[in-house]
């Protein structure tokens, strides 16, 4: 394995231990974990605060391409019914991945590119959404997917203001998926 190869690993392993204190990750706890020389980081991302980026896209795309797994476990139900689930494993994972998916979501905000996390999950959404309304144009269907994703996100960051203002408390799980049905509800105009 290649020096770089070796500190994206060890930067991938120190943010899934450190979890939530992901900031407190350094250049010295990444190079000794790695066991490679101070200058590396900088060397090859420029930056510790690129070299997390990176990490936590690595760590995304790995979720995100077992969206096709998921797919297939899920074939005998309804569009919408998929649509929900994959919608609660999305919110479940941010929420068990807090810090990783905090990172991931505010980096494609900041410097969206058009296959980043955020796109990848718009593309496992787009063809159920497109499956739930069959009356709608695909322009209609490509927004409305956006809105889905964009409100997903937005709840993420934002919990705790939906906690004060709502009196849904995201981080638990049942309000959680309750909350995501009537945000599915809304956005495709569906009553279930």
């Amino acid at each position: 394995m290649d020096n770089k190869e070796k500190i994206i690993k060890a930067t991938i392993t120190l943010i899934e231990e450190k979890g939530e204190q992901i900031n407190s990750i350094t250049v010295r706890d990444i190079c000794k974990k790695a066991n490679v020389g101070l200058g590396l980081v900088n060397y090859y991302f420029e930056n510790k605060e690129k070299l997390v980026a990176y990490c936590v896209e690595r760590i995304i795309n790995g979720i995100v391409e077992k969206f096709a797994v998921i797919r297939e476990q899920i074939k005998g139900f309804t569009p919408f019914e998929k649509l929900d689930h994959l919608g609660n494993m999305t919110f479940d994972f941010l929420f068990d991945h807090y810090a990783v998916s905090k990172i991931s979501i505010l980096t494609d905000m900041q410097t969206p590119k058009e296959n980043d996390n955020t796109h990848k999950t718009y593309s496992a959404f787009l063809p159920l959404v497109s499956a739930c309304r069959l009356d709608w144009s695909e322009d209609k269907v490509k927004r409305m997917t956006h809105c889905l994703i964009n409100s997903m996100q937005q709840a993420f960051l934002r919990n705790e203001i939906i906690l004060l203002t709502q009196c849904v408390d995201l981080r638990n799980k049942a309000e959680r998926k309750q909350y995501y049905r009537q945000m599915l509800q809304d956005i495709l105009g569906i009553e279930k």
